[in-house]
């Protein structure tokens, strides 16, 4: 089987309306693809910069996988969050990015958006705070239904990626 290495980190996201935000994010795969090592889901610490507007985890990814196929290519999908100072949280974006299908090392800009709502849903989101949601995570990475939706662009998360890649020559993929 081929065998596809992630090592690197969730640096940090900036370009949020606030600071003090964390990140929920996890690895979407095809069928063909079994994780052989490492956690395919998890979440970073709050981090709540003191300059600048860029919040750093510096979260590390250690992923190791094995395949037969190169249908479902891993993606990597992101909620950003921020948490008042009350400890409330409300969501910020969502986002993902393909997994680079090269060897080396990567740096990666993943851009986010997130669900516009009614003029009253935002202008409660203005006083109480909240906001809409997506009901499935699904519509993060799948392209079926999520452009039907009311978004609106906002910041990024930065990564670094190194990627391995081993016996893919025997599948036919040139690396």
């Amino acid at each position: 089987m081929a065998e596809l290495h992630i090592i690197g980190q969730i640096i940090g996201a900036g370009g949020f309306p606030q600071n003090s935000l964390f990140c929920k994010w996890g690895v979407h795969t095809g069928g063909a693809w079994r994780l052989l090592s490492g956690l395919k889901e998890g979440q970073t610490q709050v981090d709540i910069p003191q300059t600048g507007d860029m919040a750093y985890w510096s979260h590390p990814i250690d992923l190791h996988y094995a395949t037969k196929g190169l249908q479902g290519w891993p993606k990597l999908h992101f909620q950003v969050w921020h948490q008042d100072s009350f400890g409330r949280c409300q969501l910020y974006g969502y986002g993902y990015c393909h997994v680079p299908s090269s060897p080396g090392h990567h740096r990666i800009s993943c851009v986010t958006w997130r669900p516009l709502g009614s003029w009253q849903e935002q202008l409660a989101q203005m006083f109480v705070g909240g906001g809409p949601q997506l009901r499935s995570p699904d519509l993060i990475y799948s392209g079926a239904d999520r452009y039907r939706l009311h978004t609106e662009a906002m910041g990024t998360v930065e990564l670094e990626l190194g990627i391995i890649m081993r016996h893919f020559d025997k599948y036919g993929v040139e690396s």
